[in-house]
């Protein structure tokens, strides 16, 4: 499986996650500079990633200029014809604002950035990324943003609910969906959902930065596990 992350002006976690797919994971992954205008070499069972970080510095809201980015018109035409794409915390905020999942993100409920690690409930095996991950076990995340309140309107949401798109919800460690564990007043502790079509996820907390034993937790290896088993399989 060949993996491309898209580096922004402003992206910060694109290095993390190289690092974790071709390191640790043993995948063949390229960086994808923000202003090409073609995503050449990949099918439709690989996968482009949108990292973490600050593109355009947030300006306007996060998010909202790098969909304008010439990448991102490839981007959305890999997306229609199948292909994987996933987006991490400023990557979720911008498929948001690309129109390629429903929803935004906004401030946080207390307008303050966080930097902590939460739990998360998957809420579906129906995915690439949460196949192999047991729902019944919370998982150690961290999270880092000052605009990852999930926000979208009732109809949106029971349809996220309806299509079983709705993929992590903040938890506690025993795995509790309560609002005490909504770390940024998320609509319905919404941390992560896919397209009804299936092949374009998006999440606030990171993953990659949960994937090696050197960090002391590996709780966020299972999703990139999942995605490969789910593909090979």
């Amino acid at each position: 499986m060949k993996f491309g992350v898209i580096v922004f002006p402003g992206s910060n976690c694109d290095d993390d996650m190289v690092h974790v797919l071709g390191d640790i994971m043993g995948q063949e992954v390229v960086k994808i500079w923000h202003k090409e205008t073609h995503i050449d070499g990949f099918e439709p069972g690989d996968c482009i990633v949108l990292p973490g970080g600050f593109s355009y510095g947030d300006y306007v809201r996060a998010g909202a200029i790098a969909q304008f980015s010439p990448v991102m018109q490839a981007v959305k035409a890999f997306a229609a014809k199948g292909g994987y794409v996933w987006g991490v915390c400023n990557g979720f905020q911008i498929l948001c604002e690309a129109g390629l999942l429903p929803g935004v993100l906004i401030n946080n409920e207390r307008r303050q950035f966080i930097c902590q690690n939460v739990w998360l409930k998957t809420e579906t095996t129906n995915s690439a990324i949460t196949a192999q991950l047991d729902p019944n076990q919370a998982l150690k995340i961290p999270i880092a943003h000052a605009e990852g309140r999930f926000h979208a309107d009732p109809a949106t949401l029971d349809e996220l609910e309806r299509n079983d798109q709705i993929l992590f919800r903040y938890c506690t460690p025993a795995g509790a969906v309560t609002p005490e564990a909504n770390p940024n007043g998320a609509a319905r502790n919404i941390a992560g959902i896919c397209n009804s079509t299936r092949n374009v996820f998006g999440m606030m907390p990171h993953p990659e930065r949960a994937a090696s034993q050197i960090m002391g937790n590996e709780d966020g290896r299972g999703l990139f596990e999942s995605l490969l088993g789910f593909i090979t399989a």
